[in-house]
């Protein structure tokens, strides 16, 4: 079979691919099958089939491919079938068969002219059954039909006889056939037709695609379809969009480079799970370049309006004045716009639907079939026929009645139909309904446009009661709730220049401390300092007042920031006193989390806890919900860093929840809080929801919280995963981002431990501390575990040089090692608040100390001991590796059987979590230390599973994981699982050796020879 040369590795699919090759696999056996596999144009049908042809050739089908060509009315008869029939008559196996019937030579002598002599068809279509049933009895057989769409009448035709009379029919069952035939049958007869000579001559496959999208309501190829798909032998098999996620793997996988992330989910976007239409737009994107004008490619829109430009006219005008609408149009929008008598429009829209270019909705609206379809429409229009169809949409949606919502569109149509003071207008009416909704993506797009539009209107057109500072204070509120940070800080600079030296004193004072609140969002401390001492200047303290109390709230936070407790401290107390003055339940609740450390009540003790949760009934019984997601944040943090992961976990819960209802769960506070939920997934061990969970949310994700999926990321490198090392190094694209750092920090340090490059190691662990030193010169918490990571790089350096008598290298990385474990130290003692360490920070300086003891002296047992009992709190992965060192350290002490059971337990999790190069780690160790030897003892008896005990018999008897899978009717992969585990109990190094150990501790009995 000639076969497309595809270059990209085949992803997806996996399901359908499986279907095909049963349905191969069954007629190889001798139960003749035919699939008919649909889908859209470009949807992968042709790599689907390409990948099953494979398979089916790997086990020794021959594979021939018919093609139907799309000829208009004109179509070659037979056309697919004399191709095939060209194949196999090169086919020297084939020669005896071929030459003895003489079908071949009415398709492939005189083109097919018995198929035009009505009289002849009977015997055509018989001598064709007879020949592949004859051919089947040669080798199995595997007939690709591709674009079934375009076949001819009379190769239809065939095809009905062969499926539903035919090859695929079962003699005892065929009509008129009262029993099995007699012999294989001569050539042309009934019984060479019904496959004689048993399954040899079924042995046949057929797999036929189709365009399910080109079968319009009176395409030919419908009532085949119905007809055939109701007989038993033959299966539909529909090829459904592919998932985001597969085509963002099938994206990146056809470019060597890394792609930015922002392009990455544009094209998937766009391409709605098409595969073909996911790499025109990638092809597209590499011509023009980044930040280029996206339009639809010139080959693409080609191929998507060729069903457009066959519609009537009438058709067409109402397919382009829906395109200009969206993706979805009602229809009585649509009547509207369009103008037509209610009978015409129907006909068109029945045309449109009738060829599947639109899809009718059950709430009275149609839809582009694909989104590509409507941009290649709306692109192919004229620019005056364009704007005079958005001032037809901006004239009807202006009308009464409309729903508020309708405000967007009116306010896109308008400005593209080049009514600026309508733009206006609607656009901040677009504003409000999305500020009431809770939608501040939203609200911050349409305020930004308004902002934009706000100069080209004459003042006597603009609305009343808006000026342009206020609206942007508002945009940049939406970006902070957004998750948009710089461009929160980029707006409120703009209100600040906007701001008079002769304005409101207040309204100076607002923009102040807001961009003081943004520029803490984003780490520029000192200046946030500077604008929130400027804001508090501004406002006298007496009499009190409503802005002072929010500036000095601010004030607090910044001066706590810069490391002015102080300041931080007197404010605070000042500004509380007013907030009860005045009954404002929000700042008070804002000033009390403040508070909580200040006054030695930190977030990780019973009485800071207490005023936590005062302040989240505070902010939440006066309705600011950015107020009381801090309180909730807050109590999670401090239940994370007292180890009570399982509490953590809920003050989460409750928080994200009430940020969803809000719409602020791009904001910063909730982003952290869906960064920690995946942290404690991860800690926990819930690795597989830790990576579904992150991933479901990627894609809702701004750019600034990109670092949430940092567990997840941590979970991929643990398994292996060298790519996400590349994901981890995005995190660093754009504007500096302190969270971010953090997170793309560790996991780079610790990829490089993981490859076993110490320089690498330090150098991230250097580059990530410069970047996050604040400007008070406060190192992060997160020095310890950086430092405790890189350690383990650094140790090993260190033993293998000591090993190959190299007293350089000894030194080098001896004092490397002292210096990582001074800054873990120091951290340690000092923290960033000054507050002792948690669980999380003394466990990984208990393993920053041990490994430190590895570079001088050797293993330290009892430092390793201490840092798994450190671990304990929660972090099983972490627990696993320093269980994997305390083992080391035991073999090194001549303690072999307790040294074989923290190897086991290292194993035991490092196959739980599927962490493999830990699994390989500790399983070198096993071999190298002979610790299966030493693994068993009389009062640790072994306890298996009752699945375990199953596999162990058939392991025992020399099956191989996938046999043992059949046999158990699991997969190989959760054999392959089992059988590790059975070896880690079992100390045993290899299947060989674990056989050996359970026959002699009686976990297997001997099975009686065959023999006698």
């Amino acid at each position: 079979m000639p076969t497309t040369a595809f270059t990209t590795p085949f992803i997806g699919r996996e399901d359908e691919l499986a279907r095909l090759t049963r349905v191969l696999d069954r007629a190889r056996a001798g139960e003749a099958r035919a699939v008919l596999v649909a889908g859209d144009a470009g949807v992968g049908k042709t790599r689907v089939l390409a990948e099953a042809a494979a398979h089916a050739a790997e086990a020794g089908t021959t594979v021939v491919t018919g093609h139907c060509v799309d000829l208009g009315d004109v179509g070659l008869p037979y056309l697919p079938f004399t191709e095939i029939l060209g194949v196999l008559a090169g086919d020297e196996r084939f020669a005896g068969a071929m030459a003895a019937h003489p079908v071949v030579d009415r398709l492939l002598g005189d083109g097919g002219h018995g198929g035009r002599d009505a009289d002849g068809r009977p015997q055509l279509f018989e001598g064709m059954a007879a020949l592949l049933a004859e051919l089947t009895r040669v080798a199995p057989l595997l007939l690709v039909l591709e674009d079934l769409h375009w076949a001819d009448q009379s190769s239809r035709d065939l095809l009905r006889f062969l499926l539903s009379r035919g090859i695929l029919q079962n003699p005892r069952t065929r009509p008129g056939v009262s029993g099995p035939p007699s012999g294989a049958g001569g050539p042309g007869e009934a019984g060479g037709a019904l496959g004689g000579g048993g399954a040899l001559g079924r042995r046949l496959a057929v797999l036929a695609s189709y365009r399910a999208d080109d079968l319009h309501r009176r395409h030919p190829l419908r009532p085949l379809l119905a007809e055939l798909v109701r007989l038993p032998a033959v299966e539909r098999l529909e090829l459904r969009p592919m998932a985001d996620a597969e085509v963002a793997r099938l994206v990146r996988s056809r470019r060597a480079a890394p792609l930015p992330e922002a392009t990455v989910r544009g094209i998937v976007s766009r391409a709605e799970g098409n595969a073909f239409y996911a790499e025109e737009l990638l092809a597209a994107a590499a011509e023009t370049g980044p930040g280029a004008a996206s339009a639809v490619p010139s080959g693409l829109a080609d191929v998507l309006l060729i069903r457009f430009e066959q519609l009537p006219a009438t058709a067409q005008q109402v397919l382009r004045t829906a395109a200009v609408a969206g993706r979805r149009v009602e229809h009585d929008l649509l009547r509207d716009a369009v103008g037509l008598p209610e009978d015409e429009l129907e006909s068109a829209l029945r045309e449109a639907v009738g060829r599947q270019l639109l899809v009718s909705g059950d709430d009275d609206t149609y839809s582009f079939r694909h989104a590509l379809i409507r941009e290649a429409v709306y692109a192919d229009l004229l620019p005056g026929e364009r704007v005079r169809l958005h001032r037809a949409f901006a004239r009807v949606l202006a009308g009464p009645g409309r729903p508020a919502e309708s405000a967007a569109e009116r306010a896109h149509h308008s400005r593209e139909s080049h009514d600026l003071p309508d733009a206006l207008t609607a656009s901040l009416a677009a504003a409000d309904h999305a500020g009431r909704v809770r939608a501040p993506a939203e609200e911050l797009r349409h305020l930004e446009s308004a902002l934009d539009l706000w100069s080209a209107v004459p003042p006597g057109a603009r609305p009343e009661g808006y000026d342009t500072v206020t609206l942007t204070l508002r945009a940049s509120a939406a970006a902070a709730h957004a998750g948009e940070t710089h461009r929160a800080v980029s707006l409120t600079r703009a209100a600040l220049a906007r701001v008079g030296s002769d304005e409101d004193s207040e309204l100076a004072a607002r923009v102040r401390y807001t961009l003081a609140g943004d520029l803490m969002r984003i780490d520029s401390l000192s200046a946030a300092f500077a604008y929130s001492s400027e804001a508090l200047a501004m406002i006298p303290a007496e009499p009190p007042s409503r802005t002072w109390v929010w500036a000095a709230s601010t004030h607090v936070m910044a001066a706590r920031y810069v490391g002015d407790d102080e300041t931080a401290r007197r404010v605070a107390r000042r500004a509380l006193v007013v907030a009860e003055e005045l009954d404002l339940p929000d700042a008070r609740a804002d000033l009390l989390i403040s508070l909580v450390g200040l006054e030695g009540e930190r977030r990780t003790v019973p009485e800071g806890r207490a005023r936590l949760r005062e302040a989240r009934e505070l902010a939440r019984r006066a309705g600011n919900t950015s107020v009381e997601m801090r309180a909730l944040f807050n109590l999670a943090i401090g239940s994370y860093e007292s180890g009570d992961l399982d509490e953590c976990h809920r003050w989460l819960s409750d928080g994200l929840e009430r940020a969803g209802r809000a719409g602020l769960l791009s904001s910063p506070y909730p982003l952290e809080m869906r960064y920690l939920r995946f942290l404690v997934l991860y800690s926990l061990g819930e690795w597989d929801e830790c990576v579904r969970a992150a991933w479901s949310e990627a894609e809702r994700l701004p750019v600034a919280g990109g670092y949430a999926i940092g567990p997840a990321l941590s979970v991929a490198l643990a398994r292996g995963d060298r790519s996400a090392a590349e994901r981890a190094r995005a995190l660093l694209d754009g504007p500096f981002d302190w969270m971010a750092t953090l997170v793309a920090g560790v996991l780079l340090t610790d990829a490089a431990v993981l490859r076993r490059d110490p320089e690498g190691a330090v150098e991230q662990v250097r580059t990530t501390l410069a970047a996050l030193v604040d400007d008070s010169g406060t190192t992060p918490d997160v020095a310890v575990r950086l430092a405790a990571l890189a350690l383990a790089a650094v140790a090993d350096a260190a033993v293998a040089a000591r090993s190959s008598g190299d007293e350089e290298g000894v030194r080098r990385w001896t004092g490397t090692a002292s210096e990582l474990v001074e800054t873990a130290r120091v951290t340690a003692a000092e923290g960033e608040d000054g507050s002792p360490q948690g669980p999380e920070g003394r466990a990984w300086l208990a393993r920053a100390e041990a490994e430190w003891a590895r570079t001088g002296a050797g293993p330290d047992t009892a430092a390793w001991e201490k840092a798994v009992a450190a671990f304990g709190y929660g972090d099983v992965y972490e627990q696993a590796r320093c269980r994997l060192r305390l083992a080391e350290s035991l073999v090194g002490a001549g303690d072999r059987e307790e040294a074989a059971d923290q190897a086991r337990r290292a194993h035991d999790t490092a196959v739980r979590l599927g962490a493999g190069p830990l699994r390989d780690d500790v399983e070198r160790l096993v071999r190298r230390a002979r610790l299966a030897e030493a693994g068993r003892s009389a009062d640790r008896p072994v306890v298996l599973t009752a699945r375990e005990n199953d596999v162990l018999l058939l392991l025992a008897r020399g099956r191989s994981n996938r046999q043992i899978g059949e046999e158990l009717f699991i997969s190989g992969k959760t054999a392959s699982v089992h059988v590790s585990n059975i070896l880690a109990k079992l100390g045993a190094a290899s299947r060989t050796e674990a056989v050996a150990i359970a026959y002699r501790e009686g976990l297997v009995a001997a099975e009686p020879s065959a023999s006698g």
